[in-house]
């Protein structure tokens, strides 16, 4: 069976927020390097090391937000905010831009999935992911055979 689904378009602001949030994600470490750094003060004692580390975490996360605003811009990466439909099977995942024109994905290149209350999120990499939200797929049994094959893909338990 293959789940066929609505034209989508992400929205640049939406890629952003979700973008910093599966980033803060996975490298949430950084925090503690941030209060390792502010713990400094029990050694020598001075406020600096406090406002050293809010000025490492900010611009950590400018780092980031400049990362994936810019990737908005670049000419090649317009194709992630088009209006796309996929075509999802057991095998591949088809992005296609009109009905001549399609990018196969293999289950292999997704790392990591992320089932939230009306979305799945699927990562390729830190700056590279497919956001299907439950409003896209045609019918309720649509969306649960999209979830069905990632149970069996062993994304989501």
């Amino acid at each position: 069976m293959i789940v066929k689904t609505k034209k989508y378009q992400l929205s640049t602001g939406k890629y952003i927020k979700l973008g910093l949030i599966n980033i803060f994600r996975a490298q949430w470490w950084v925090v503690l390097i941030a209060l390792a750094i502010a713990a400094m003060t029990f050694v020598i004692p001075s406020h600096w090391w406090w406002i050293g580390a809010l000025i490492a975490l900010v611009i950590y996360g400018l780092f980031w937000l400049i990362q994936f605003a810019g990737i908005t811009q670049l000419e090649q990466n317009k194709i992630l905010f088009e209006r796309l439909n996929y075509e999802i099977s057991s095998h591949q995942i088809l992005i296609k831009l009109n009905p001549k024109q399609g990018m196969p994905m293999k289950w292999e290149t997704i790392k990591k999935v992320q089932a939230g209350k009306d979305f799945y999120l699927l990562v390729i990499s830190k700056a590279q992911f497919i956001y299907l939200p439950y409003r896209i797929f045609n019918s309720e049994n649509d969306r649960k055979f999209m979830e069905t094959i990632l149970r069996r893909k062993n994304y989501i338990k």
